[in-house]
């Protein structure tokens, strides 16, 4: 099992920043302490998706955090992110394990303990498992119960990562679930300021899950 340390993990939305204030607010937030950084842009040309992770990827180094794209696998190996994140309606895991090689991290969507089985079958490394609360992005979600997010984290030995509507105040639900990590899109890209978002959601982390 590859050594990914998934414990902040910040998914990117650009959708209400220029590409200057965007990279500013990247920088930011891996500054306060994030330790896994996805580029997700759903509506982006192939061209446009390039350019960008070329640019966050530039930063993402700097700061020794692993860059996942999510989606594309063209887009990850194009960069040569460390990482692709891969949906229940995208390239099947197996088949970007062929094509991606052993050694890049794989990670996964999984709502159900049979999606999560598959998915470690196949070859994922990390799964993100929700929305745990109603999101204010695009993507469209599906509600996960505590229960189900138990059963995933039981059900397959890597890592586990709770997604949706996620903050410092209301993480404490995930008590005594054995996740690996806490992911988040609003609460830190539309924060004020992302590197007091982030090392305060590190803080809560430690002070409310226990790692």
């Amino acid at each position: 099992m590859k050594d990914i340390n998934t414990r902040i993990y910040f998914i990117t939305d650009s959708t209400d920043y220029d590409k200057d204030e965007f990279l500013r607010r990247i920088e930011s937030a891996l500054k306060g302490g994030v330790t896994l950084i996805q580029l997700r842009e759903k509506e982006r040309s192939t061209r446009e998706y390039l350019e960008l992770a070329d640019a966050v990827h530039e930063i993402s180094l700097k700061y020794d955090v692993p860059l996942i794209i999510d989606d594309r696998l063209d887009i990850a190996m194009a960069v040569n992110a460390e990482g692709v994140h891969l949906g229940q309606s995208d390239l099947p895991i197996k088949i970007a394990r062929e094509i991606f090689g052993p050694y890049k991290i794989i990670g996964a969507t999984a709502k159900t303990v049979a999606q999560a089985e598959e998915a470690y079958e196949q070859g994922a490394d990390y799964l993100g498992v929700g929305a745990i609360f109603p999101t204010t992005t695009k993507v469209k979600t599906i509600l996960t119960s505590k229960e189900t997010l138990y059963d995933i984290c039981m059900s397959v030995p890597i890592p586990v990562n709770a997604i949706g509507g996620l903050t410092p105040d209301n993480i404490d639900i995930l008590k005594g679930i054995p996740i690996a990590g806490v992911c988040a899109v609003s609460a830190i890209m539309k924060a004020e300021d992302p590197f007091k978002a982030s090392k305060l959601l590190s803080e809560a982390v430690k002070e409310k899950l226990g790692f």
